[in-house]
Parts: C-alpha cells; structure tokens; sequence
C-alpha cells in the first residue's frame, strides 16, 4: 500500500470517528432534527436511535480502517456501503432545508450531497491493495 493511501485511510478514519462521536454527544439532537420519518417506519425504530446506531457505526468502521489492516479491502467496502446507506438522509436534508451541525445553509446541504460520491470513492481507493 502506498503512503498516499495509508495516510487517506487514516485521515478517513479519524473523520469518521470524529462523526461518530459527534452524532453520540454534542450533535446529537441536531442530527435527529434531520432524521427522515419515513426512515423511521422503514427501521422500527426511533429518530435517536437511528442517529445513536449512524454514530456507533461510524466510530467502529473508523477503528477497523486503522485496527484491522488485513481486512481494509472488506472494511473500505463496508465503508462505502455505509455513505451509500445514509445518502437518503442526506438528499432529505436538502430538500427540506433542515439545519444540521455544520449543515446551515442551502449551499452547504448542497455541497454535502456532491460530497458523497467523493467519500464513496475515497474510501474505496485507501483500501485497496497495491
């Protein structure tokens, strides 16, 4: 693996875990603020758990991408899958003008959902071998 990609993979895990965190502590209620219903009926589940289960997920794939580097091919893809996975949460967000921890302007909401893609990839191209 290449330094480039080691030091991206590493970069990528501690945003991660600085995400996670956030939706388990200080964001937590911003971040159910912009929770879709629907997302709600769809998991039986409430918003909170939703955003405390999001941020638990976070902090663990964050630490597997540094703790588990025999398997970062599998965990980069689980990565992936994750920012896939909440991207309905995102486009919901922007169409609905919710305010979200660094999420408070149109622009801003916009610009996370170009955003996503680049994450995808970006966890795709750390993880993988040579």
């Amino acid at each position: 693996m290449t330094v480039a990609r080691t030091v991206a993979r590493w970069v990528l895990a501690a945003l991660l875990v600085a995400a996670g965190l956030s939706h388990l502590l200080w964001g937590r209620r911003g971040y159910r603020i912009v929770v879709p219903d629907w997302a709600t009926r769809v998991l039986r589940t409430d918003k909170d758990m939703i955003v405390v289960a999001s941020g638990a997920a976070e902090v663990l794939l964050g630490g597997a991408l540094v703790a588990l580097p025999k398997d970062r091919g599998r965990v980069g893809a689980l990565v992936a899958a994750f920012f896939v996975a909440v991207f309905p949460g995102n486009v919901h967000q922007w169409q609905t003008g919710r305010d979200a921890p660094l999420m408070r302007t149109d622009r801003a909401r916009f610009v996370r959902l170009l955003l996503q893609p680049v994450l995808v990839a970006w966890a795709l191209w750390s993880t993988r071998g040579r």
